[in-house]
C-alpha cells in the first residue's frame, strides 16, 4: 500500500484520508494498514494518534483488527454488491430468497380486523396482545419464559444486541455460510466475523469449539432453516454444540429462528441454561417482508438493555405493523395456510434435492427453502444458468472459508421445473466441469 494517500496531523483527518482513498479506489478492500509505528513515523505524529485513527476506521465499520496480522481494510457494506446477476424479466428468479406469495396470509383481510386508533407517545413499546401472543409460542417451542420485545425485523434486533454485548474489533461467532445481511451488519459495527463451519445438522462441534477457546461476546446461530445452507439443528447436535458453548457461559448467544412455522422443521433451541441469550424471530418469511417486524425474547438483563436501546432512537414499532401483525399471525386461517406452506416447501425443496442426486450432485438444504449446491466455479455457474433461464445467487456473498456453492430458493419451485433445473446444471457439469 503507497502511505503517499495517508495524510493527515490528527486521528480525524488520518482517518479521514484513508477513507476517501477507500472510497475513491487508490486503496483497495483488504490491503493492510501499515504497522502503527511506521505510519506514525512517515506522517511524523504521536502513534497514539495513528492507534486513535485506526479505532476510528473500526467504528465506522472500513477495518477489522486481526492482532499480529495487523488492521485489514475492507469496503463498507452499501459499496458491497448483494448479487453477481440481478434477475431480469426473462430469467426465473431463484435467487432472491422470497417466499412463495400465494403461502403469505391476506393483508386486506386482516386490516378490516385492525382498529385504527392513534397511538400517542409515553404508551407501551409493545402491543401488549401482540407480546402475550408470542410469548405463548415460544412456550410452545420449548424457549424458555422471558420478556418479549418487538423490532422493526430480525437485523434491527440483532444490532441493537449486539451493540450491547461487543465492542468494535471484538470476534462475533457466525455461520459459514452465513446470511450476507448479517456479515454488513458485523461490518459497519467494526466487528470480526469468526466463522463456524455448518454442515445439514447445524453448526459443528469441533470449529465451534475452536472458536469459543477465544474471546467471543456474541455468538449468532441458526435453529432451523439456516441461511442458505437450510440447517435444521438435531438434538443430537444441539447437546454437542451447548457442550462447546459452556466454554464461553457467559458470552451472549443470538438464536435465529426467522422460518418457524414454515420451516418443516421441528423446534430445537439451543439457549437452555445460557445466562445471556435471545431468540429472535421475523415474521417477514411467514407473513410478508414488508411488514418488517420481529419478536424477540431472551434473559430480562438482555431484552431489557435492547429496550433501553431502541428507545432512544426509533422509539417503538409502529402498533399499527403490531397489530396487523398480531392479526395475521392468530387468525386460524393462517395457521392452517401457514401448515400447508411448510409442507409445500418441504416438498419442493425436498423435490430439487432428489432431482440433483439422480444426476450426482449433491446439495443442501434441510429446512426452509433454500438449497445450498457446491460449484468449482460460482461466476462460471451462475453465467451458465442465467444463459439458460435461471437466476441463482452465487455463494460468494455467503461465504467466509467454506467452498464455493450457489443458492437456489426454491418456494415457488414446482417439480417438473426443478427436473428441468437438475438436468440444466447437470448438462452444465458435464460440458463445463461447473459443479462440484
Amino acid at each position: 500500500m503507497s502511505r503517499n494517500v495517508i495524510s493527515g496531523r490528527h486521528a480525524t483527518a488520518i482517518a479521514g484520508s484513508i477513507e476517501e482513498a477507500v472510497q475513491s479506489g487508490k486503496i483497495s478492500s483488504g490491503s493492510r494498514l501499515p504497522p502503527i509505528r511506521e505510519l506514525a513515523q512517515t506522517l511524523r505524529v504521536s502513534p497514539v494518534t495513528v492507534a486513535a485513527a485506526y479505532r476510528l476506521l473500526r467504528t465506522r465499520g472500513l477495518a477489522s483488527g486481526n492482532g499480529r496480522r495487523g488492521t485489514a481494510l475492507h469496503a463498507t457494506a452499501a459499496s458491497v454488491p448483494i448479487a453477481v446477476h440481478a434477475p431480469g424479466h426473462h430469467l426465473r428468479d431463484l435467487a432472491t430468497g422470497n417466499p412463495d406469495p400465494a403461502f403469505l396470509p391476506s393483508l386486506a383481510t386482516a386490516l378490516r380486523s385492525v382498529t385504527l386508533d392513534n397511538r400517542l407517545y409515553g404508551g407501551p413499546l409493545e402491543l401488549p396482545a401482540l407480546v402475550a401472543f408470542a410469548a405463548a409460542e415460544f412456550e410452545r417451542d420449548g424457549i424458555a419464559s422471558g420478556p418479549v420485545a418487538v423490532t422493526s425485523g430480525s437485523l434491527d434486533a440483532i444490532e441493537r444486541l449486539l451493540r450491547e454485548a461487543t465492542r468494535p474489533g471484538d470476534r462475533v461467532a457466525v455461520e459459514d455460510p452465513t446470511f450476507p445481511a448479517l456479515l454488513d451488519l458485523l461490518v459497519s459495527l467494526g466487528l470480526v466475523p469468526a466463522p463456524v463451519a455448518v454442515d445439514d445438522e447445524g453448526p459443528q462441534p469441533e470449529p465451534l469449539e475452536r472458536v469459543v477457546s477465544g474471546k467471543v461476546p456474541a455468538i449468532v446461530l441458526s435453529s432451523r432453516a439456516q441461511n442458505p445452507f437450510g440447517a435444521a439443528i438435531t438434538s443430537r447436535r444441539a447437546n454437542d454444540v451447548r457442550r462447546a458453548l459452556r466454554r464461553r457461559p457467559h458470552s451472549l448467544l443470538i438464536e435465529i429462528d426467522d422460518s418457524a412455522p414454515v420451516s418443516g422443521a421441528a423446534p430445537i433451541t439451543l439457549t437452555r441454561g445460557r445466562d445471556r441469550w435471545a431468540v429472535v424471530r421475523s415474521t417477514s418469511k411467514w407473513l410478508g417482508p414488508d411488514l418488517r417486524v420481529a419478536i424477540i425474547t431472551g434473559d430480562a438483563t438482555t431484552i431489557g438493555r435492547l429496550q433501553r436501546r431502541q428507545a432512544v432512537s426509533v422509539r417503538w414499532v409502529s402498533h399499527l405493523l403490531q397489530s396487523l401483525t398480531l392479526a395475521l399471525w392468530s387468525d386460524p386461517s393462517s395457521g392452517r395456510l401457514l401448515a400447508r406452506a411448510a409442507e409445500t416447501y418441504t416438498q419442493r425443496r425436498t423435490a430439487l434435492i432428489e432431482t440433483l442426486a439422480t444426476h450426482g450432485i449433491r446439495a443442501h438444504g434441510q429446512s426452509g427453502f433454500n438449497v445450498w449446491i457446491p460449484v468449482r466455479e460460482e461466476t462460471a455457474a451462475v453465467q451458465a444458468l442465467a444463459d439458460r433461464g435461471w437466476a441463482v445467487a452465487a455463494g460468494e456473498r455467503f461465504r467466509l472459508h467454506s467452498p464455493p456453492a450457489i443458492r437456489v430458493t426454491t418456494s415457488a419451485l414446482l417439480p417438473a421445473e426443478a427436473a428441468h433445473f437438475a438436468a440444466d446444471l447437470a448438462a452444465l457439469r458435464q460440458r463445463t466441469s461447473v459443479p462440484a
